[in-house]
């Protein structure tokens, strides 16, 4: 018949109704929006299965640690185990809150700690004396300037905290990027994509021409044209992809989380023992300090001192796990990276099944012939003079900007956490509570302290939150009035300028 009531398809002869036409369009729009989602859920099941794999090994591991504690030390220490299982049973709660994003300051949660742990061991250890809760605090104030567990906390809280914001940020990096994939997918078609999807895909059956496969090259500029908005995710999701291999680098190198996490049962250990066999010099030092305090009615208990001296436990190592683990994800990560802008070309030879490119026989759009436009750039800007879709480049797709940015903010959180550092604190405080400065970790990158924020808000549009003044101790450090701070920074613009000059 003649196609004069053709809307979409080209108006000669045909064996499509307008009733037909409307439903291959509709049939059209939702094949085309299930291709897109089920390449996305293929995108998706890798990253999920990468943070699976990541999150087992990694939970494996501090359960392990934990497990040893709770198995050696109650025959190695008695009374200064049993009656301190909660402050270890806390340590451990607190360190997965943390890996698990909840509002947890890590650092503080460490110092925290040691605190408690010293407070509680000096009591075991003086038992005869009458111990006050006032005297304690002179105590831990006097005991810490003489490291009573050696260098342990100060070692541990630079090695941990490293491990701890690396893997944290690796794990959500994973699940941010599924999530993006799973609400870029879900974008619907324009009213323009639909008409051309149909163009693309079922015009020819109108034409008599069912058979003949859509040209390569015009699949190409209908799919880029629909998908531009997506094409513009590309860089931003390059450098997620890059920022995961770089944090996974790390994790199996300079921040090994096998080595830091696996250990963490024995370097307590290793501290305990250095209080054991420092005591002595260090009751003297605190009752120099605090004064002597009285003589308890209860008695001593001997326990302790069954248990002096060093003790050795061991650690299985699972570094060959955490090097297939990291070679895995890093062979994913690489081929993921160019997804948003070769799935045009993947729909096309895959799911339309368009042509070679050099055929002259296919479907052009308007009969069974070769195509002759050239094909369009990648993204929203390079769709101008798109042939084949109405394309308004100044009205982006805000589902899809939102995506970018949450791609920015993670990125950034990786990049931090490639340093050691975390985007989610950012604090003055020069009281690093553990003293003694260790050569692997420069203070500007381990020494500050983490957010109270939780990490599993909705990130914010900038990558840096204000910083609240949370978390900063000691009467050293002090907020600078807002005059003040100004003063400094116009001495400082000036003191630069004269320096250029």
């Amino acid at each position: 018949i003649l196609g004069e009531h053709l809307r979409i398809c080209p108006q000669g002869y045909t064996c499509c109704t307008s009733e037909m036409e409307e439903n291959f369009a509709n049939k059209s729009r939702s094949e085309f929006e299930a291709m897109m989602k089920e390449a996305g859920r293929s995108v998706q099941a890798t990253l999920t299965a990468q943070h699976r794999s990541f999150d087992s090994y990694f939970q494996d591991l501090l359960n392990k640690s934990e497990k040893a504690l709770y198995d050696a030390f109650p025959s190695m220490y008695g009374e200064l185990y049993t009656q301190n299982v909660k402050v270890f049973k806390d340590l451990y709660s607190d360190l997965r809150r943390y890996y698990r994003s909840s509002n947890i300051n890590l650092e503080e949660a460490l110092n925290e700690f040691w605190t408690r742990l010293l407070e509680r061991l000096f009591k075991l250890l003086n038992s005869q004396y009458h111990i006050t809760d006032e005297y304690l605090d002179c105590m831990v104030k006097h005991a810490e300037q003489h490291k009573p567990f050696g260098e342990v906390p100060r070692d541990l809280k630079v090695k941990a905290t490293r491990a701890f914001i690396a893997a944290r940020s690796y794990a959500q990096g994973f699940l941010v990027g599924s999530d993006v994939v799973k609400k870029v997918s879900q974008v619907s078609l324009s009213h323009e994509c639909t008409r051309a999807i149909m163009k693309l895909m079922y015009c020819p059956h109108c034409r008599g021409l069912a058979s003949v496969k859509p040209c390569n090259n015009y699949c190409l500029n209908v799919v880029k044209g629909c998908l531009a908005n997506q094409a513009d995710l590309n860089t931003e999701w390059k450098y997620l992809m890059d920022s995961l291999i770089g944090v996974a680098d790390r994790i199996d190198g300079p921040y090994n989380v096998d080595t830091v996490i696996g250990t963490i049962h024995m370097r307590i250990a290793e501290a305990i023992s250095n209080l054991q066999e420092n005591r002595d010099s260090i009751t003297s030092k605190v009752f120099q300090g605090c004064g002597n305090p009285k003589i308890s009615t209860k008695g001593s208990s001997s326990e302790d001192k069954k248990r002096r001296g060093k003790v050795t436990l061991e650690a299985k190592s699972s570094a060959q796990a955490l090097e297939m683990l990291v070679l895995d994800a890093k062979g994913n990560l690489t081929a993921l990276k160019t997804y948003w802008i070769t799935l045009p070309s993947s729909l096309c030879s895959k799911k339309v099944m368009a042509s070679s490119a050099l055929d002259d026989r296919c479907w052009n759009g308007m009969t069974k012939g070769s195509y002759l436009p050239e094909v369009m750039g990648d993204g929203l800007a390079n769709q101008i003079n798109n042939p084949e879709v109405e394309v308004d480049i100044t009205k982006p797709d805000m589902t899809i900007r939102q995506q970018i940015m949450q791609l920015k903010i993670m990125t950034n959180r990786l990049g931090n956490a490639n340093i050691g550092n975390d985007v989610d604190f950012q604090d003055t405080s020069d009281d690093m509570s553990g003293s003694g400065s260790g050569d692997s970790c420069p203070d500007d990158v381990c020494g500050k302290r983490l957010s109270k924020s939780p990490s599993t808000r909705q990130p914010e549009t900038h990558a840096i939150p204000k910083q609240s003044g949370h978390g900063i101790n000691g009467a050293s450090s002090r907020s600078l009035p807002s005059a003040s701070l100004l003063l400094l920074l116009s001495v400082a613009v000036i003191a630069t300028q004269h320096l250029w000059r």
